[in-house]
């Protein structure tokens, strides 16, 4: 945002800082309703900017770890962008329009064999999917940092290396969605999308920014993103061997995240050559016109590339059929912690669901 326009919109976040200021007050009193769960542990993963920080990758690993340390897990989001309302239990038959495109992406992601639900009232979700899976042991919300009504047993926060929240202000001004304050309700911050050669000094430095406004002696780690080799859509030319033998390096790249630019990077590292990106805003809907569009760059060789989020919206059975015969290849990402970041975040998980499994 131009420093200008920033300035210009500061009074209008100052009035949006102080109501939600208010709001947290309430919830901080207990004049508004706030408790915890009580009948599984719950794990909150959310951030205090506005998109793009790499909640899903994250709550994929809390979710792969939980099941390493013999929990039954399960993930509740609010189901961002899906065309329905109300409780919904990931099935087969669910797609992104129906689900939302990160709920499916991490449904399909563990093989359908984790239970993923959505529903905008957090707390009457995790009451149904008790009803409905009863052998869940934890619950991890996705994007539930402002959700103040359910009280996490554990809260994990998340902020860019390029773009922390303590260098941002809040909305309209800046990217926040509540003031920088708010991360004293964390319990670990995890500082993402980090450069794998952060120094120790450089991460010190941003600890020391980070503690400013979280409690004392929370752990603050750093994550780095990992690009996996690219893998076919189903159904697509891409199971094809291409005439020739091999691919060319030039791609067309499709994206409908918030954060397209470190995905960019990686491709042009990697020796990729973009010849179009089709950018597009966090879950937005690809219509068949777009399509269309993005055909017009392809030919025989080429590979359109895009991401695992993007794709589950891709596999909608009218956009399907405009792919089919395409080589179409979406990119994996999983997380890695910086130093000891990982057995950090396994050391402090024990604490939270061991008094539970004894119950």
């Amino acid at each position: 945002m131009p420093r200008l326009l920033s300035w210009l919109l500061l009074p209008f976040a100052w009035l949006y800082a102080g109501v939600m200021a208010v709001r947290n007050w309430l919830y901080d009193r207990g004049w508004k309703a706030s408790a915890r769960f009580g009948k599984v542990p719950v794990i909150s993963v959310g951030n205090l900017r506005v998109g793009g920080t790499g909640k899903t990758p994250h709550v994929a690993w809390l979710v792969q770890e939980l099941r390493r340390q013999g929990q039954h897990p399960a993930m509740l989001s609010r189901g961002y962008g899906r065309r329905t309302r109300g409780f919904r239990l990931a099935s087969p038959t669910e797609t992104a329009a129906t689900l939302g495109d990160e709920p499916l992406q991490q449904f399909e992601h563990f093989r359908r064999q984790v239970p993923v639900a959505v529903c905008e009232d957090r707390q009457a979700g995790l009451h149904e999917l008790l009803r409905l899976q009863p052998t869940v042991s934890t619950v991890v919300l996705d994007d539930a940092y402002q959700h103040r009504r359910v009280r996490p047993d554990f809260s994990v926060l998340l902020t860019e290396q390029q773009r922390p929240f303590y260098d941002d202000k809040v909305l309209p001004a800046g990217r926040l969605r509540e003031s920088r304050s708010g991360a004293v309700r964390a319990d670990v911050v995890i500082v993402t999308k980090c450069d794998p050669a952060l120094t120790v000094a450089q991460q010190l430095a941003i600890e020391q920014r980070v503690q400013r406004y979280s409690r004392p002696g929370v752990p603050v780690l750093f994550s780095a993103y990992r690009y996996g080799e690219p893998i076919p859509l189903p159904g697509s030319a891409a199971l094809a061997t291409p005439a020739g033998g091999s691919y060319s390096s030039e791609i067309v790249l499709l994206t409908g995240i918030a954060q397209p630019g470190p995905l960019r990077e990686y491709l042009r590292a990697s020796g990729y050559h973009i010849v179009y990106h089709a950018q597009f805003g966090d879950h937005h809907a690809f219509t068949l016109q777009e399509i269309a569009a993005l055909k017009a760059y392809y030919q025989p060789g080429r590979r359109i590339f895009t991401t695992q989020k993007d794709a589950t919206r891709l596999l909608d059975s009218v956009l399907h059929t405009e792919i089919v015969g395409l080589s179409v290849f979406y990119i994996p990402i999983t997380v890695e912690f910086l130093a000891d970041g990982a057995n950090r975040l396994r050391q402090l998980l024990p604490a939270v669901i061991q008094p539970q499994a004894v119950v």
